[in-house]
């Protein structure tokens, strides 16, 4: 029968009394044991604690007439649990946490700065009606006046005649209509330009401001 590990702490661990400090100090001389349960027993005999399988090991072998009772063995001993080891983090959470505080603290320091940092109204094109109706009316104008120029032209070249010269006008009127919607798109990626140049630089003074405000704190 192999006999149980004296290295192998698992199960129950109970604390070392008076008793068995005794019974230990006798079990390891005691020659109806085996030599490694005797030696289990010297090993066992000055520390703290003991685990209940080996002990129990050792009272079972050891000589019924000058053992003592089981019972009586263990009267003043107390279980002993032992805290679990701490799961390590793996890379990928600890990178996941980070972001996470990183995120609340930028929260956190937005709430703090609201009342202080004026909110930047966007301006979108055609925001409002007066804005819609000039650029219709623009548009209207400038393709009118296309019309009537390439009208205008085609009759000229063309010895009035009416075809070719509502060609013309019609011509005159798409050239206007691109012309209008070339302008239309330079200006709004100029806007987006200048938006996007102006928030890089707020992002990074309120970056630079926020350690500030940590070790104020």
């Amino acid at each position: 029968m192999d006999q149980p590990d004296p290295r192998n702490a698992s199960g129950l661990i109970l604390s070392v009394t008076e008793p068995m400090r005794s019974f230990l100090a006798l079990a390891s001389d005691d020659r109806r044991l085996s030599g490694e349960l005797r030696d289990i027993a010297s090993d066992l005999r000055p520390r703290k604690t003991v685990p209940y399988k080996l002990l129990r090991a050792i009272w079972t072998g050891s000589d019924p007439s000058t053992r003592p009772e089981l019972l009586g063995l263990f009267s003043g001993s107390e279980f002993v649990f032992t805290s679990p080891k701490p799961r390590e983090k793996s890379e990928e959470l600890k990178l996941r946490l980070l972001k996470l505080r990183e995120v609340a603290e930028r929260k956190e320091y937005a709430e703090l700065v609201k009342d202080i940092t004026p909110r930047k109204q966007v301006e979108e094109p055609f925001s409002s009606y007066k804005d819609q109706l000039g650029f219709g009316l623009h548009v209207g104008l400038t393709m009118f006046t296309g019309y009537l120029i390439g009208y205008a032209s085609f009759r000229a070249l063309f010895n009035r005649n009416p075809a070719l010269s509502a060609a013309g006008g019609i011509l005159g009127l798409v050239l206007a209509m691109l012309v209008e919607t070339l302008l239309f798109i330079i200006k709004t990626s100029k806007d987006d330009q200048i938006q996007s140049s102006k928030s890089p630089s707020s992002l990074s003074s309120s970056s630079s401001f926020t350690p500030t405000i940590k070790k104020n704190q």
